[in-house]
């Protein structure tokens, strides 16, 4: 039997979720499902966390691939991104800047001179006896000009392969507690 806690399924992008209207236009918006077990923690800053620090290890070296390409660009890479998150004044969640918090949400993200993005970690707030509690991670771009255009062509469908990996491995190492 198919365990529902280690299954990511692409979903509406919520529109509860800060990042549904964040850009007059977008050029890539999606989302992605996964159930969370009974007493996993409700705060998705930790959850958010999780995520990043136990995705697989293939995500690193695509990473690493992606900087080598695009630095010659003059685009940011994860190492320049990783600079800033040591600043200890930066609102950063790993290579992320923070742009908001609540309690159901974090919205990350970073602009860039070729796109701007944002992603959402959600949490639905309580689970019932017919329902799941979910975890919604979402994405949304906003290119600005034909650069940003090519590169999430070509970047799309690893991302779609990256978020996806990120929710099932963090099912599958067990989500953190509540406190």
């Amino acid at each position: 039997m198919p365990n529902i806690y280690h299954f990511a399924t692409p979903v509406a992008l919520p529109p509860q979720s800060g990042v549904a209207r964040m850009y007059p236009s977008t050029d890539l918006a999606d989302a992605y499902s996964i159930c969370l077990p009974p007493g996993t923690s409700n705060d998705p800053e930790a959850l958010a966390r999780f995520i990043f620090s136990h995705q697989p290890s293939w995500i690193a070296w695509l990473t690493n691939l992606r900087d080598m390409i695009v630095a010659g660009l003059g685009l940011k890479t994860a190492k320049n991104l990783a600079l800033l998150a040591g600043d200890t004044q930066a609102d950063r969640l790993g290579i992320f800047k923070v742009y908001s918090r609540s309690a159901t949400e974090i919205i990350l993200g970073e602009d860039d001179k070729h796109l701007d993005f944002r992603l959402s970690v959600l949490c639905t707030p309580i689970q019932t006896q017919e329902s799941h509690r979910q975890l919604v991670l979402s994405t949304v771009v906003h290119c600005h000009n034909r650069l940003g255009r090519a590169y999430l062509t070509v970047i799309a469908p690893f991302h779609r392969r990256v978020v996806k990996a990120s929710l099932v491995r963090a099912g599958r190492v067990g989500w953190p507690l509540a406190q």
